[in-house]
């Protein structure tokens, strides 16, 4: 039941945001878990996450991940974490758990989620796409904003 948990807390740290305590031991292993991951690692991590949003009742409308897809995303993912927690990073994955708790896998699979998102929202196309926001922006409303608040 524990390990179980600890599978939540990893997905936890991915999917949302983190404790904001981390004990020295928690940051060894998130930059561990950062050294430790290659681009396509990154990349399969956040297949993973995204596969796992598109479940979203939301959001699946908008998705076509099948689920053999979902399948091979989960497994990739799976592999990579055990790597990370018994290969890569074990000596820092044992300091962690046992001086911070369970949260330290938590706090640094969040870690290692934001830097692996960074690659995501830095590909050209995927920044085109969100500046359609500004052409459905109120730049005067939101100037009033900062004004009003001190701000030029």
């Amino acid at each position: 039941m524990r390990l179980k948990l600890a599978g939540l807390a990893i997905a936890a740290g991915l999917l949302g945001s983190a404790p904001a305590h981390a004990g020295a031991d928690t940051d060894k292993l998130s930059q561990c878990l950062v050294q430790s991951t290659s681009a396509d690692d990154k990349k399969q991590l956040m297949l993973w996450v995204f596969s796992a949003l598109a479940l979203h009742p939301d959001i699946k409308a908008y998705s076509n991940i099948t689920p053999q897809q979902r399948d091979t995303f989960d497994k990739n993912a799976a592999q990579l974490f055990m790597r990370l927690l018994t290969v890569d990073c074990r000596a820092q994955t044992v300091a962690a758990v046992k001086n911070d708790g369970q949260q330290a896998l938590q706090v640094s699979f969040t870690v290692l989620g934001q830097v692996a998102s960074q690659g995501l929202f830095t590909a050209p196309e995927v920044l085109q796409g969100m500046g359609g926001l500004n052409q459905n922006m109120d730049f005067q409303k939101l100037s009033e904003v900062f004004k009003e608040a001190g701000v030029q």
